[in-house]
């Protein structure tokens, strides 16, 4: 008879039981739903975040699946061709090229990177401006290939940024060479200094001495005596006047001709780019180059020149004057401050070509950085003391002339820089 009550109390203990579960599995229902909702509104933030930044993208960008069926376009695609976006989506992508170009796989054998021309058909039957596309295949979060996307940008202003890209990059480098040249300008101050100021001395003695010579004349011809006349010669100093003025004459010729010589040498070795190649005599370069670059600064290093007499490239001087003396110039930097500073110029003919080394005792350059010393605006000096453009345009010089240009590590420090050229 006991057993009843143990029964429904067993059943009430159940049912509490199962009551119990049916409220933790609605709690974690609950739970879920609201993990679910905010996940939810985080994905759709997200879809409007990358919606927003593919309506602000300017070059146009389109979404196809493996059959090139267009999943999703950006405003920028929706204004080049002004079709709404309902009536783009789902159409063949290839249906929309004014061109028959094949299909999408046409593009996938240009390879990463590669682009091609096209226009597309507009809403009122014509054609888009040119568009410069690129197709890259869209992966899924497996990595296998999901689709493909397009993206491009008006053929117009990629020209436009190219021809103002051009500008910029000529402006700067004639910045460089007007640098260059006032370097030029003033080494050639300081070599024509000299026999200036030589000239200049002499000229002024030789007129002291025809003032000297007019009152000598002026007496005999006044018809003095045979006395008075010697006593003018002595007191005039004609003798040692007349002893003098050749060594005079000779010194003022010697400076005017230094100054003709150093004229005819600024005159071939202009920066024109004219003219057909010819023979250069790189040993006569070198001595020039380091006259230009040293003279115009106040450098303690030791400059030494070692090229065999008739080491000849074939080239323009002037262009091979400018890659040295840019060099020279680079290695006195290099060794500023250093003790016992010194920069050598060596050259030695290699089968058919020729190679000119331009190597200092300064700190060298970094390993990381020898890939990068002929890259525009690369630059190890301080701010305001280089623009990182006279490597770079002495590496472009040195390739248009069939040669090259390369910086390595000193097997005693410091740097070198190879220059190698046709012989002539």
């Amino acid at each position: 008879m006991s057993t009843e009550p143990e029964f429904a109390n067993a059943q009430e203990i159940a049912w509490i039981e199962v009551i119990r579960k049916m409220e933790e599995v609605y709690s974690d229902l609950i739970s879920y739903e609201v993990e679910l909702e905010e996940k939810n509104s985080a994905l759709e933030e997200a879809q409007r975040f990358i919606t927003s930044v593919l309506s602000s993208v300017s070059d146009i960008l389109v979404v196809c699946d493996p059959r090139g069926a267009i999943q999703q376009v950006n405003l920028a695609f929706l204004k080049l061709t002004d079709i709404a976006e309902v009536d783009l989506l789902g159409q063949p992508v290839d249906d929309l090229l004014a061109e028959n170009l094949g299909p999408l796989a046409y593009w996938l054998e240009a390879g990463p990177g590669q682009d091609r021309e096209v226009r597309f058909k507009t809403r009122d039957g014509g054609t888009s401006e040119p568009v410069a596309l690129t197709c890259a295949t869209l992966l899924d979060h497996r990595g296998l290939p999901a689709g493909m996307v397009l993206t491009g940008r008006p053929v117009g202003e990629l020209r436009r940024a190219y021809e103002a890209l051009k500008r910029a990059q000529a402006q700067l480098v004639q910045q460089e060479k007007m640098a260059s040249l006032g370097r030029l300008i003033a080494g050639v101050a300081h070599e024509l200094n000299n026999p200036i100021s030589f000239i200049v001395g002499n000229v002024h003695v030789l007129t002291k001495y025809r003032e000297r010579l007019e009152a000598y004349l002026a007496a005999i011809h006044g018809g003095v005596s045979a006395s008075q006349r010697e006593a003018e010669r002595v007191h005039l100093r004609i003798d040692a006047l007349m002893d003098d003025l050749p060594g005079l004459i000779e010194g003022t010729r010697e400076g005017a001709q230094r100054v003709a010589d150093i004229v005819k040498s600024l005159k071939r070795l202009s920066f024109s780019d004219s003219g057909e190649p010819q023979a250069v005599d790189l040993a006569e370069l070198a001595d020039k180059a380091v006259q230009w670059a040293a003279k115009g600064r106040n450098s303690a290093a030791a400059i030494a020149v070692s090229l065999p007499d008739g080491l000849a490239a074939r080239g323009r001087a002037g262009q091979l004057h400018q890659v040295l003396v840019n060099l020279v110039e680079n290695a006195l930097d290099a060794v500023a401050g250093t003790p016992d500073a010194a920069v050598s110029l060596t050259g030695r003919r290699q089968g058919g070509s020729v190679v000119v080394e331009v190597a200092d005792n300064g700190p060298g350059i970094a390993p990381a950085d020898l890939s990068k010393v002929f890259d525009p605006f690369f630059t190890t000096k301080p701010v305001g003391q280089g623009t990182g453009l006279g490597l770079w345009i002495s590496y472009g010089i040195v390739r248009d002339h069939g040669g090259t240009l390369e910086a390595s590590a000193g097997a005693q420090g410091g740097a070198v820089f190879r220059m190698t050229l046709p012989a002539a």
